[in-house]
């Protein structure tokens, strides 16, 4: 997003000099913080928005006075020292209750039947992150198939290039940000998050677990391929990494907080500022994504393990890339990038839903066609939904890995249950090299209805 296609706005000043006094209150009145639609326009929208018999310049004018009686500054500063700040209107607000009443339980929130548990406690977990890993490294540019990325995860291969490398990457991160979601921020935490997200990386000469040395590092348009931001210079990210932890480990959502700061909220200031610093030579986003999640997870809001942000950020990159930069055009003014980020938020989560439907639209799929069958009583859930994958695709192979990384469950259980179904002859046991391998043969669903009860 080329930074003239975002006018930065008129300097209030100049406006306040050309008006009289007397003639504003009707603009105070009329252009609020938020338009009439709740939007938090920029003056890149608004000024095509106020009505033809009004000066765009003062509706700005009103507009920002309004908000400056909502706006907070942060300790959290640009690279000339000025303070970040954001506000938290009502229609932003209402976003953010939406999100906390959705994602502060687990999956049966937002999914009721009895299914949602075992959905949840099987499979949930292991394909949803490996969604988002897909999808944070096909946002910072590896190419390839979600088909081939999944397999890889699922079986646990060596990756075979660079972006399959990232990919793994992203997901042993997403595990590692659920793993340490009790600690402290501190900047040992975040070079080893950028340090598992690069390892065995060379894009830009990236030093895995190391701020980056230089400032040859900018933000390009990708477009047209002109520079929309330089990040602060390399010999201040210590110190602002330091002040970042001091804001990510700052009570923030207490009655008594001097800034009240809804851990949601918070959780997207430090994804903002990582973007902004750009700390190192690259993995930037997959680590700024990293530290969203981990705040998120350490607040509380468990369904945030199952929420893939970066497939839609994937979808919509350049309006990514403009809520970075109208909050630098207008003062530093975050609350673009809340707002922002928050449509995607609830985006993810609407998507969500879909998925954990089809799912059980699914598995009740499989079991009517498995109650016609003896063997159905003696099933368990994770058996089922491999028979449900293996009617779909004959000749498809499992693996005692897939099994294991599909549902979170230990390599003996896996094996078990693969076997369970061989002894059956629901799925042919063979070997492939040293490995064993259970495929699913052409005429399953016979084979189901000829077992003696």
């Amino acid at each position: 997003m080329a930074k003239d296609r975002i006018e930065s706005p008129p300097k209030i000043e100049n406006i306040l000099e050309n008006i009289a006094s007397g003639q504003f209150s009707k603009f105070l009145l009329k252009y609020l913080a938020v338009d009439s639609k709740g939007r938090y326009l920029h003056w890149n929208e608004l000024k095509w928005r106020v009505d033809s018999d009004d000066d765009p310049k003062k509706a700005w004018l009103a507009t920002k006075m309004n908000r400056m009686v909502l706006l907070k500054d942060l300790e959290l500063f640009d690279k000339s020292g000025k303070s970040f700040k954001f506000c938290v209107p009502d229609s932003l607000r209402n976003k953010i209750y939406q999100i906390v009443k959705l994602a502060s339980g687990n999956a049966d929130a937002i999914f009721t039947t009895d299914v949602g548990g075992n959905l949840q406690n099987s499979f949930l977990v292991s394909s949803l992150i490996m969604e988002e890993s897909i999808s944070s490294a096909q946002l910072e540019g590896a190419k390839t198939t979600r088909r081939v990325a999944k397999e890889m995860l699922e079986s646990e291969r060596e990756p075979k290039n660079e972006d399959e490398r990232m990919i793994l990457n992203n997901y042993l991160l997403m595990k590692e940000a659920k793993r340490r979601c009790s600690e402290p921020l501190t900047i040992d935490l975040i070079l080893d998050f950028h340090r598992i997200a690069t390892s065995g990386t060379t894009k830009n000469d990236v030093v895995p677990g190391e701020f980056r040395h230089d400032n040859d590092v900018y933000i390009v348009d990708g477009l047209e391929q002109t520079v929309v931001h330089r990040p602060p210079d390399f010999s201040e990210l210590s110190k602002r990494m330091k002040i970042l932890c001091d804001f990510a480990n700052k009570e923030h959502s207490k009655e008594n907080s001097e800034v009240f700061i809804e851990p949601v909220v918070k959780a997207m200031i430090l994804h903002f500022i990582i973007g902004y610093d750009h700390p190192f030579a690259d993995g930037n986003g997959r680590t700024a994504r990293a530290m969203f999640y981990w705040f998120l997870l350490k607040s509380g809001y468990k369904l945030f393990e199952y929420i893939p942000i970066s497939k839609l950020l994937k979808k919509a990159p350049l309006q990514y890339g403009e809520a970075y930069l109208r909050t630098e055009t207008d003062d530093n003014d975050l609350t673009y990038f809340l707002y922002h980020q928050a449509d995607i938020i609830l985006r993810a989560i609407d998507e969500f839903a879909s998925y954990i439907k089809q799912r059980a639209e699914e598995y009740f799929e499989t079991l009517t066609w498995l109650e016609e069958s003896p063997i159905n009583k003696h099933l368990n859930f994770v058996q089922r939904e491999i028979l449900k994958k293996a009617v779909k695709k004959p000749g498809r192979t499992f693996t005692v890995k897939e099994v294991k990384n599909d549902f979170g469950i230990t390599d003996n259980t896996a094996r078990a249950y693969l076997n369970y179904l061989a002894k059956f002859k629901l799925l042919v046991r063979s070997k492939e090299g040293k490995a064993i391998i259970y495929l699913s043969p052409a005429n399953l669903k016979e084979r189901l209805n000829s077992i003696k009860s």
